[in-house]
């Protein structure tokens, strides 16, 4: 049995992920988000909310059983928020408290507690993969909070590694930009008001365009590169370009 632990696992890309392994036989996923959406024998659901971190704190050890008997375990840190969307300046500072502690500080978490848990296993390939984003890679304003956010969870993958490599656990890492969805997200985006986001229209003209990626679709080439072997080399990474 692969198993797959998969945040952010009620909508969106995580929703699409979970569906896509749980039609191939021999896979099992544990599904953290606040509410369960999906009802499947090969389906748990662990209810937490990833913007509490003392809940997140208190019940992380729910998240990773002991696997004696996996083929694979994989993580898959998928739950992200873009928060309100404006400049710098003109936020409540919860905001940043919000933004962070959902896109960095509990996958960090996560990530520590799936290493910590499974490095032991050296017999059977363990991997995390973490949902970055194009904007970690360019300023965007009216995102401040999330394009600082992913960057921050790339550098942390990057960093964990690296680590990895030099203790020589096998543990492999991995963050991945899917490109630009179709989800509750894409349809706020596009929505905002352009005094504070200049790119709204572009975010809008895609979606009339058709040029939004399906969730499942995505999911798919997602589920298929992540089963391959992975390559030696860059561990910031874009679907697009694999």
């Amino acid at each position: 049995m692969h198993y797959y632990i998969i945040t952010g696992a009620s909508r969106g890309l995580g929703k699409a992920l979970a569906e896509a392994i749980l039609s191939q036989p021999d896979t099992h996923v544990l599904g953290v988000s606040r509410h369960a959406i999906i009802q499947h024998e090969r389906y748990q659901h662990q209810p937490l909310d990833l913007s509490d971190i003392t809940a997140v704190e208190n019940n992380l050890h729910k998240v990773f059983p002991a696997c004696p008997n996996a083929a694979g375990i994989t993580l898959i840190n998928n739950a992200a928020v873009l928060g309100d969307i404006g400049y710098l300046g003109e936020h409540e500072n919860e905001h940043f408290e919000f933004v962070f502690s959902v896109n960095v500080i509990a996958p960090a978490m996560l990530m520590n507690m799936f290493i910590g848990a499974y490095s032991s296993q050296t017999a059977i390939p363990r991997t995390i993969l973490n949902i970055s984003s194009g904007a970690a890679q360019r300023p965007i304003d009216g995102w401040g909070a999330y394009s600082a956010s992913k960057a921050a969870l790339d550098a942390l993958t990057r960093t964990a590694q690296k680590e990895q490599d030099l203790r020589g656990s096998g543990i492999r890492l991995r963050s991945l930009s899917p490109g630009v969805l179709d989800t509750a997200m894409q349809e706020y985006i596009r929505n905002a008001d352009t005094n504070s986001f200049s790119e709204a229209s572009k975010f809008a003209a895609l979606h009339s365009e058709g040029k939004l990626a399906e969730p499942n679709v995505t999911a798919q080439r997602v589920l298929t590169w992540l089963q391959r072997p992975f390559l030696e080399g860059e561990v910031v990474l874009q679907l697009r370009n694999i």
